[in-house]
């Protein structure tokens, strides 16, 4: 790995086993680049990160990292493993962004929000805002209610109907239409989910103006709130953390409702078509989307998938 640093720039030589892990990574965070000799673009506060495609003699590309956290992001890409990749990068952004002290995580009431949809080739994205009391806490805790990751489907499906009756939120659904058409004119996965967060605990607030205000961490706060410049209402008193679904009970209750709502969103599409849609952007996926855009054409795969996503351009050669 080669290094050169200037002026707020640092370049590295990275492998494939390297750049894959970035792909992971930086999940939600690419943009689109018209120069041909760029493979991909990553944004992140104070830092854009750029990997070009050409290789060098050991078979290694040029990564540019470019802006004032130019240094702090590039550490990060030294030989590590993914455990300690995520614990360098927590540590990294604890001791940028120290956790401010939570004086209403005690509050008799709260609301939350988590999203859903975001790494699914198919599928709309989903996010929730729930509103929790001390009522809504006794049947979280019997339910068993936690991050719908650590939860399996069938009990989502199953316990997702008595959630959506018997507690308060705020559901909202961007389709692969309108994604796709907001993506296009300039807007990255974060800047989508920013504004759909906003919107969704706004409602809720409004509704419960004494209950405090939670978010699932996907940006930091600096940049969460420069995607919602120009939103005529945004919510600014607002707690982030990472893994908040670990941390606020009513986080982990609108990632469940959230990945209900996914669910039976894919189930409705799926009828639609007599066709089952595989969730993630796995091989599985990209067998799926070729098959698909082979009897319905590539313009009826824009009606349900994310046409930003690699799956996409993997499968544009295979189709007749």
């Amino acid at each position: 790995m080669v290094v050169m640093s200037e002026n707020d720039v640092i370049t590295l030589s990275l492998d494939e086993a390297s750049l894959k892990k970035m792909d992971r990574f930086y999940d939600g965070s690419f943009v689109e680049s018209k120069n041909e000799y760029v493979l991909f673009v990553v944004k992140q506060e104070g830092v854009t990160i750029t990997c070009y495609k050409k290789k060098d003699k050991e078979g290694l590309r040029k990564v540019v990292f470019q802006g004032p956290n130019a240094e702090t992001e590039s550490v990060l890409w030294g030989k590590l493993s993914e455990r300690e990749l995520f614990e360098r990068r927590q540590a990294i952004r604890k001791s940028l962004h120290p956790t401010p002290i939570r004086k209403k995580i005690g509050s008799k009431e709260t609301i939350g929000s988590d999203e859903v949809g975001t790494g699914d080739f198919f599928g709309p994205v989903c996010v929730v805002a729930a509103y929790c009391d001390i009522k809504t806490l006794e049947l979280i805790k019997e339910y068993g209610i936690q991050d719908s990751k650590k939860m399996n489907d069938e009990t989502i499906l199953k316990i997702g109907p008595m959630l959506a009756k018997q507690c308060h939120y705020s559901s909202l659904s961007l389709d692969n239409l309108k994604y796709n058409e907001v993506h296009e004119d300039g807007l990255n996965m974060n800047a989508i989910k920013a504004k759909m967060h906003n919107r969704a605990l706004l409602n809720l607030k409004k509704k419960y103006p004494n209950a405090s205000a939670c978010i699932d961490q996907f940006a930091e706060p600096k940049l969460y709130f420069s995607y919602l410049k120009g939103e005529e209402e945004v919510l600014k008193d607002l707690d982030f953390s990472v893994k908040g679904e670990s941390v606020f009970p009513v986080v982990a209750l609108a990632s469940v409702i959230a990945r209900y709502r996914f669910l039976t969103k894919m189930e409705e599409m799926g009828k639609e078509y007599g066709l089952t849609f595989p969730l993630g952007s796995g091989k599985d996926v990209d067998e799926f989307a070729v098959k698909f855009a082979n009897k319905y054409g590539l313009d009826e795969l824009r009606k349900v998938a994310k046409t930003n996503f690699k799956n996409f351009d993997r499968l544009k050669e295979k189709v007749r």
